[in-house]
This record gives structure tokens, sequence and C-alpha cells, in this order.
């Protein structure tokens, strides 16, 4: 018989990291608040939140440096410890911190990431000067963020991105980085780029269609939360040796009414149910 042991550790991160609004700390909050009565687990948490800057990326980054080098070293606790983790964040930008440990202690994994955006751009490319923009370049060495560039490339699936700069669109057309395109084949696509390789999940909430949960940025042509749960299926079946959920804001506006994360993470929950299981044949 096939038995599986479970061995996750839950953590929240919601001080600043970029933020256009102090809507993603508060999501993160209530995504880590459902996770601890779903997981029975308690977290630990990094940062608290604070005023938002709304700055050029080297600003924020410098204001971001304490709490995602704390970020950076729960992780490296959490792989110490054999277990693997399972975070909410505020906002992408956090992958700074995360994604580069994942790929020093699972350099065999893949980092699927679920985004509307490629978060591709470098300091000398960008556009906006915004940091989450610059999140998956740092940590696959495209720019020093000082948090280390350790994931390659070619570990790299990017899934549902749709609104890509130039300078990332000539990285997908060139083939450094792969993407499986909403539609269709989602899923087969996605099993085809990942094969039977361990995976990491990061995803950003922009990644589903507008309006189905709160987010900064809404691009048309998403995922539906039936997509989702479809992703989430495919990649339970490998090992999943973490996941990070951010972007989600805690409401539509302002001062508006709270909406509950459980929604979306009743389609995760293939993958956190997964996340830090090893199976035993008994």
């Amino acid at each position: 018989m096939t038995t599986r042991t479970a061995q996750r550790a839950l953590t929240v991160f919601h001080g600043r990291a970029g933020d256009h609004n102090s809507l993603g700390m508060a999501g993160a909050a209530a995504i880590g608040e459902e996770l601890r009565h779903r997981l029975a687990l308690e977290p630990t948490v990094i940062g608290s939140p604070e005023p938002v800057l709304d700055a050029n990326w080297d600003e924020e980054l410098a204001a971001a440096l304490p709490n995602l080098r704390a970020m950076a070293a729960r992780y490296e606790a959490i792989f110490a410890a054999g277990q693997a983790p399972v975070t909410a964040l505020s906002r992408c930008t956090v992958a700074l911190a995360t994604v580069p440990v994942v790929a020093r202690n699972h350099p065999d994994a893949v980092v699927v990431w679920l985004d509307a955006h490629a978060d591709l751009n470098t300091p000398a490319n960008t556009g906006t000067g915004y940091l989450g923009g610059l999140a998956l370049g740092g940590a696959i060495g495209l720019w020093d963020s000082g948090l280390g560039g350790d994931l390659a490339a070619a570990s790299v699936v990017l899934v549902g991105t749709r609104d890509m700069d130039p300078p990332e669109q000539r990285l997908i057309d060139g083939g450094t980085i792969t993407l499986v395109a909403a539609g269709p084949d989602l899923t087969a696509d996605l099993r085809g780029a990942v094969g039977d390789r361990p995976v990491y999940v990061h995803l950003d909430c922009d990644v589903l269609e507008p309006g189905i949960v709160p987010t900064d940025y809404r691009v048309p042509g998403g995922l539906t939360l039936d997509d989702l749960r479809g992703v989430a299926e495919v990649l339970a079946r490998n090992e999943v040796v973490g996941i990070e959920i951010g972007e989600f804001e805690a409401s539509f506006e302002p001062q508006g009414r709270a909406i509950s994360p459980a929604a979306l993470l009743d389609a995760l929950a293939p993958l956190t149910d997964a996340t830090g299981s090893q199976r035993r044949l008994s």
C-alpha cells in the first residue's frame, strides 16, 4: 500500500514589499489564517504592515531587504528541518528571497510560475520601475538583487502568462523560458513541460480572470478556478517541495468588503495537501 506523510511549515509574509497599496498585506494575513485552520499549522509571521512607499525599485528593495533576508533565513531553516514551505505572500517581490533558496535546496525542482506577468525584467530594461516585475528576473540571475540568482532558467515554467514586455517575450521566443499558455490544452501542455520533476509552485492571483479574486493587476484572458484546480491536480502528482500564494488583495477596493480566500484555496487544495508529502511503500 502507498501512504503519504506530510512535513509542512506555514509562513505568512505581510511586510512591505514593493506595494502599490496595503491590500496585499491584509490579503496575505487572510490567506494565512485560512491555511492555519485548513492545515492545522501555526504560522511563522515575517514582517508587519507598514505604510506603502509606491516608489522606484531601488528604494523599495532597500526598504524591504531586512524582511526579505528574514524570509530567506526562514526558508533555509524549513529545508534544513526536512520540511516544505506553504507560504502566504503579500507581493511577488518576496520571491526574490524564497525562490533562490528553493533552487539551492532542490536544484532538480521546476519552479512553476503562475502569473499574468513574467516578472523577468531587470533594472536596466524595466519600463515602470516596479520591483515586483523584477522578481523572477532576480531569482534566475538576470540582475543582482543581493538575495541570490540560483535558479536555472531551464527550471522555470510560466503558466497562464499573457502580459509580457519585449525583453521578456524574447526570452520565451528564444526558448530560454518555457511558457504554458491558458487554453484547452493547459493541463496536457503543463504535464509535458514539467514531466516527473519535483515542483515548487508560485501563484500570483492575477493569473486568474479579473474579478474572480481581488488583485492589483487585472489582465483579461486568465484562468478560471476550474482551470486552477486542474493545474493543481496535475502538479500534485509530482513531488511538491513547496508552494507560495501571493497578490491576493483583501478586498476589491480600499475599505471595501473583505473577500474570503476560501474558493481560491479550495481550487489549490490538491497542491497544499500534497506539499511536503513523501510516498512510502508499505
